[in-house]
């Protein structure tokens, strides 16, 4: 197994669009608001306003421009357009192409509106994927309850032409899709209600086909799916392993973000997981110990991304170096943004690493700002930088609402 830390070559940007005024960032995380998908046009960026601008790859000349409500999140190549999910008082899913938009849905109708006027009880398209002319949008909406924490969710599966082929309702937290032989695996993060089950895979119909749970008695289940072959691979926020399934049964696990005592007892959430035929790639996040909030420890597998054969042997860690909110990967590489170390607040970390499953780092680039959504699609590159500035810091403001584009080949 490899140990990196630095990646073998550099990204260079070939262009940069500024994308207008935002408030920064601070120095913890809060969520995302940006989202950014690599069409045939080029680039389409959903922007924290709601609005959807798409640009010319080569260039930077804008296409067109479509407005929206709350933040334009998710955003996913469809049908020769784009699928936009939104954070917003509607959550609405939305089919752009060439400045129109062709359809909606409005995921509030089935899952209710917003019981306080807050970010976070929004209701919010979380993760979209498309395969075999089927779109699937997974969409949650969160209040509290006389009881507690309580979520309401929806996962749809939508035709081209916005028909809704099945509808499967929760009353937990998605938090990734995956399409699967015909039909969609389901990560669902938090199960505070009747549904109990971490993982469900839907067929075709929407039917159940089975379900698997890392801990029933945990109050996180899982992180991420993937699939990869006829199999799925899982990250578990309940033991803090990544798993590789067939059919409900377990193949391979690994340990990633342990509790490991010395000082504080301290732990990290594997996030994220993209695989294919070549590997797996699993990347973890932030630093908490097991009990409050701070601590001066560091758990030694915080912020990492680690490459593992199908069969399960780890290739390779490579040091991220701050919080990424969400991996892109096209096959076999994985493109992540990297936003504050969270902790330590080090602006040296920020921009984007590229993983090969089977090599580990092979390139790096550099933002003023945090990067916070990318997207790869063959040698084209695509990350949003947003500014940040640290509480703790008299540097002020750094980085700008940016679109960065860059062409990458080896």
């Amino acid at each position: 197994m490899s140990d990196a830390t630095g990646g073998s070559a550099r990204i260079e940007a070939a262009g940069r669009i500024d994308l207008g005024g935002v408030d920064p960032c601070g120095s913890r995380q809060a969520g995302r608001r940006s989202g950014v998908a690599l069409a045939e046009e080029g680039a389409v960026v959903g922007l924290a306003d709601g609005s959807v601008r798409a640009f010319e790859f080569d260039g930077g000349e804008e296409r067109w421009r479509v407005d929206g409500e709350g933040a334009a999140i998710t955003l996913v190549p469809f049908d020769g357009g784009v699928l936009v999910g939104e954070r917003s008082g509607r959550g609405a899913i939305r089919l752009l192409g060439d400045g129109a938009e062709r359809w909606r849905h409005d995921a509030a109708d089935a899952l209710g509106g917003p019981t306080k006027d807050t970010r976070f009880f929004l209701p919010m398209v979380v993760d979209a994927a498309v395969s075999d002319g089927t779109a699937y949008v997974a969409a949650r909406r969160y209040e509290r309850r006389e009881e507690g924490r309580a979520f309401e969710s929806s996962v749809y599966a939508l035709d081209r032409n916005g028909g809704v082929r099945w509808r499967y309702d929760a009353d937990a937290s998605p938090i990734a899709v995956a399409p699967t032989e015909g039909g969609v695996a389901v990560a669902y993060n938090r199960c505070p209600g009747a549904h109990d089950d971490g993982l469900v895979v839907l067929g075709g119909d929407g039917e159940k086909r089975w379900t698997w749970d890392p801990d029933r008695e945990a109050s996180r289940r899982v992180g991420d799916v993937a699939a990869v072959g006829d199999g799925l691979v899982v990250t578990s926020h309940a033991d803090y392993r990544g798993y590789r399934l067939d059919g409900g049964d377990v193949v391979w696990r690994t340990d990633l973000g342990r509790p490991q005592a010395g000082g504080d007892e301290v732990y990290t959430y594997p996030n994220h997981v993209a695989a294919d035929g070549s590997g797996v790639v699993f990347a973890t996040g932030n630093t908490f110990p097991a009990e409050g909030r701070e601590t001066d420890e560091r758990h030694p597998n915080e912020q990492s991304a680690f490459g593992y054969a199908p069969d399960g042997e780890r290739r390779f860690r490579a040091g991220l170096g701050g919080f990424s909110h969400g991996i892109a990967n096209d096959g076999r590489r994985v493109l992540a943004p990297i936003a504050q170390h969270f902790r330590e607040r080090d602006p040296s970390v920020h921009g984007v690493r590229l993983l090969d499953a089977g090599e580990g780092l092979v390139a790096a680039g550099d933002c003023d700002g945090v990067c916070t959504a990318a997207a790869i699609d063959g040698d084209r590159l695509a990350f949003i930088e947003e500014p940040v500035e640290y509480h703790d810091d008299d540097g002020g403001v750094r980085g700008a609402y940016t679109l960065w584009v860059a062409s990458f080949e080896r």
